[in-house]
């Protein structure tokens, strides 16, 4: 019998709700059927978030050195200790250094292990960005750290909710630069890197639909000449990987959502976050928001999938975060780790 993937989870900012769903994530049978896992980050923190109400149900955390301490035993969480922590050193739902650098040394440590071989795959927790930028951690987020670590220089985000997946032309830059980035050559990258996850997902000729940047798609340069001398020619360019359009930003989500489509090319952070946020994002109601949907990182020779969502620290210790989204990313990424084969 082939043996289960081993999935490396880091715990996300120690301050914001990252500790907590991951130890309710280790509840769900469809997640532990999927992987064997090891927490990254503080295993006092992961400890305090036992603590939580409702959190974790008689889970143990069981500290190790590194992967092959571990004994993936019923009942145990194991954490491999990443830098030193200090809990008196932040508070629970506020933007600090300590906090930045945990998170990011959790993540380093876990990226360096898989390139190694020793874990198959990485499930992430959010971080918080200013965070990092006050522990002196330049980078706009999990994916660059990723890139950054790998040496990957063509790579992009998947988001994913159900049927719904979006790939993106840039990401955490502003909205002027985004536009100047919205290049040819970009977006046939991005078409490829989207083809070849969608293959890996079973999908054997996708159908990409790739949104324009402008309002209906510039109009025939009404409202703008970047489809014209952009993206129609990156289209033509990637048809032959099942790349289609360019079409209106404001129906092509729902075009995809309905089946039209099996994926779509975003153009800029906002245009493809906010469909698939809609999709996932369920606010309201007693309980608090009800999260789902992914993120995973295409063209790092890591596998990498994450939560959808932030470190809502105004919801941190609580007791109150939803693991929807934690799991999802954990089922997933054991589920890729697989498919490469072990």
């Amino acid at each position: 019998m082939a043996r289960k993937p081993i999935v490396g989870v880091t715990m996300g900012d120690p301050a914001g709700i990252g500790p907590e769903i991951v130890l309710k994530a280790f509840q769900s049978p469809a997640v532990l059927d999927a992987a064997d896992y090891l927490v990254y980050g503080s295993p006092e923190a992961m400890e305090r978030a036992a603590g939580l109400p409702g959190a974790t149900a008689g889970l143990r955390i069981r500290e190790v050195g590194s992967p092959g301490d571990c004994r993936f035993a019923p009942g145990t969480v194991e954490v491999l200790r990443c830098g030193g922590l200090d809990l008196s050193a932040f508070k629970i739902g506020e933007v600090s250094a300590a906090c930045g650098d945990a998170a990011f040394l959790a993540i380093e440590r876990a990226i360096e292990d898989a390139l190694a071989g020793r874990i198959d795959a990485t499930a992430t927790a959010p971080i918080n960005k200013e965070a990092l930028r006050l522990a002196g951690r330049h980078f706009a987020g999990h994916t660059e750290i990723y890139a950054h670590f790998t040496g990957t220089t063509d790579y992009t985000m998947l988001l994913m909710e159900g049927s719904l997946r979006v790939a993106h032309v840039s990401t955490h830059v502003s909205l002027r630069e985004a536009i100047a980035l919205a290049k040819k050559e970009r977006i046939v990258t991005v078409v490829r890197l989207l083809h070849q996850a969608l293959a890996g997902m079973g999908i054997g000729e996708p159908r990409i639909a790739v949104a324009g940047l402008n309002p209906h798609a510039g109009e025939n340069g009404l409202f703008g000449r970047e489809e014209i001398e952009e993206i129609a020619p990156a289209v033509a360019q990637a048809a032959a990987l099942g790349a289609r359009g360019p079409f209106p930003p404001d129906t092509v989500f729902s075009r995809a959502a309905g089946g039209e489509f099996d994926a779509v090319v975003a153009m800029y952070h906002d245009q493809g976050h906010i469909p698939l946020k809609m999709a996932g994002f369920r606010y309201g109601g007693e309980s608090g928001p009800k999260i789902s949907g992914i993120n995973i990182t295409l063209g790092t020779p890591v596998i990498r999938c994450s939560v959808d969502h932030g470190t809502a620290f105004d919801r941190a210790g609580t007791g109150q975060a939803d693991p929807g989204s934690m799991e999802a990313a954990m089922i997933a990424a054991a589920g890729m780790a697989s498919s490469r084969g072990l």
